[in-house]
């Protein structure tokens, strides 16, 4: 039986890329990769998600996978940060795939995997056939892997709390981040009674800091969250607000970081990078077919709250 990773709030952190070349691809922009990692090293997140939804992994090869991990788990080290957590994304649909870049990630340095649902066969994919997909996966990962079910990008699909409970048993998966609305679910993963989901062995992480404290409350692991990677001091206090059991001032805390999660839930990455940009002064193009940038109207729809969630940030030590 494997650990899972250390309970906290990761960072599900983008990828940051450089000026288009000639043929119009922006190349790995590593060193402002970095100068983000260490910041969030920093201030208080426990670990890093690199290559998944918010990395925008689908559109990173694999020898720029490995590049990039290796790059990251050697910069940390250097800068005292030595064995950080950092768990690699999948997004493919083979399972072939999917081993080549677990293998990939462990070899640069990664700990963990977070292998996302398949979706291009939604309309006929059954519960039996994602939970042989997915121990087929852990029979051959060099790495434990998270389940990520995350059914806004993988065409609807859902995995019910009878599979999270069938999967938990393989000795090679040891958690699941869970980037939806339902508690329901939620609460059946990180409160469950069953030996196989007790919280030594699986973490349920939401990837929604705008639900931490109602998912904390019913025992999941913290979070991997897309605001964190704009505001880490403050999504970090929350959470040991919650963990402290000052839930007065965490539900205050909870309503300004659920505000400013509009930015990451109505743009995704592009929202992320644009408040990367705009309050931590590091830049980054995407690739396509995501388009850089919200504009100027449409930011000024967040301002608001980016201000303050930005003094809240400023006044934590």
């Amino acid at each position: 039986m494997v650990a899972p990773p250390p309970t906290g709030i990761y960072v599900p952190v983008p990828t940051f890329f450089s000026k288009p070349d000639p043929e119009g691809i922006p190349a790995l922009d590593l060193a402002t990769q970095t100068k983000h990692g260490l910041h969030l090293a920093s201030n208080g997140i426990r670990g890093l998600v690199l290559l998944g939804s918010t990395g925008e992994a689908i559109a990173v090869t694999n020898g720029e996978r490995k590049t990039l991990l290796a790059h990251i788990r050697q910069e940390m080290d250097k800068a005292g940060h030595k064995d950080y957590p950092i768990i690699a994304g999948t997004a493919t649909q083979g399972i072939d795939d999917t081993i080549t870049q677990l293998q990939i990630s462990k070899d640069a340095g990664a700990q963990w995997g977070l292998v996302l649902a398949p979706g291009f066969f939604a309309t006929c994919l059954t519960q039996e056939g994602l939970k042989k997909w997915y121990l087929a996966i852990a029979n051959r990962s060099p790495l434990p892997i998270l389940i990520y079910h995350y059914p806004a990008v993988s065409n609807s699909v859902a995995l019910s709390a009878s599979t999270f409970t069938t999967l938990s048993s393989h000795p090679n998966i040891c958690g699941a981040k869970l980037s939806h609305g339902d508690l329901s679910l939620h609460t059946q993963l990180a409160s469950s009674p069953l030996p196989s989901m007790s919280h030594d062995k699986f973490a349920t992480f939401t990837g929604l800091g705008q639900q931490l404290l109602p998912v904390l409350t019913v025992g999941g692991a913290g979070a991997i969250d897309g605001l964190a990677a704009i505001f880490p001091k403050t999504v970090v206090r929350l959470y040991e607000m919650i963990e402290k059991g000052d839930l007065m001032e965490a539900r205050k805390l909870q309503e300004v970081v659920a505000r400013g999660e509009g930015l990451v839930v109505g743009h995704g990455v592009v929202g992320v990078k644009e408040g990367v940009r705009r309050v931590l002064g590091w830049d980054s193009e995407c690739r396509l077919p995501l388009v850089k940038g919200l504009g100027e109207e449409k930011w000024k729809e967040w301002e608001g709250v980016v201000a303050e969630l930005d003094e809240i940030e400023k006044g934590l030590s």
